[in-house]
């Protein structure tokens, strides 16, 4: 079987387990990014943007985290390629994969973004994500500097991989995940 196979088994049986999310298990996931950030927020002071994504299908919402510091959203252009904007008062537009994004004059370079929050389908030990097969996030940190900004999975812990999920040559480890369990940074 080959990687783009298996891989699609792999979201088949996460995308199923995600459904089986409860209210409070995606409540305590947000819960637990936001004792996360009000932690790196005391320990860095000069902050910049936290990069989060619009939810889509079952995946935690983070809008919330607005209230408390800058957000920047993801997006998505030809190529695979990703870029972030300050989510700021202007309206969103959908971009070409048809999710909400901003759609400013100026893109947020790697010094300006603190961290990055993913949805994740799933996490292995190794820290490999399972998404939906875009390949943006991989692709943005391919770049050596984008891969210096950490970033971070987000999911529920019934969507953690007790075996080692199928990895191609081109997955990048993420720097960490959160749960409603524990935060894994």
């Amino acid at each position: 079987m080959i990687i783009f196979e298996k891989k699609k088994l792999e979201r088949d049986t996460f995308r199923k387990l995600r459904e089986e999310i409860s209210l409070d298990q995606r409540k305590n996931v947000v819960k637990n990014v936001k004792l996360y950030v009000d932690s790196f927020v005391k320990q860095n002071k000069n902050i910049g943007y936290v990069a989060i994504y619009w939810p889509l299908k079952n995946e935690i919402d983070l809008r919330s985290l607005k209230d408390k510091i800058s957000l920047a959203l993801p997006r998505c252009k030809d190529k695979k390629v990703l870029l972030f904007f300050p989510w700021d008062e202007n309206p969103l537009t959908k971009d070409i994969e048809g999710i909400l994004s901003p759609n400013n004059f100026f893109s947020l370079s790697h010094k300006q973004i603190s961290m990055i929050f993913v949805p994740c389908l799933s996490v292995d030990k190794n820290l490999i994500r399972l998404g939906y097969g875009g390949g943006y996030f991989d692709k943005l940190r391919m770049d050596k500097n984008w891969r210096n900004v950490p970033c971070i999975g987000v999911l529920t812990s019934n969507c953690l991989s007790a075996i080692p999920l199928t990895r191609a040559e081109w997955d990048i480890p993420l720097s960490g995940y959160i749960t409603e369990k524990e935060i894994f940074v």
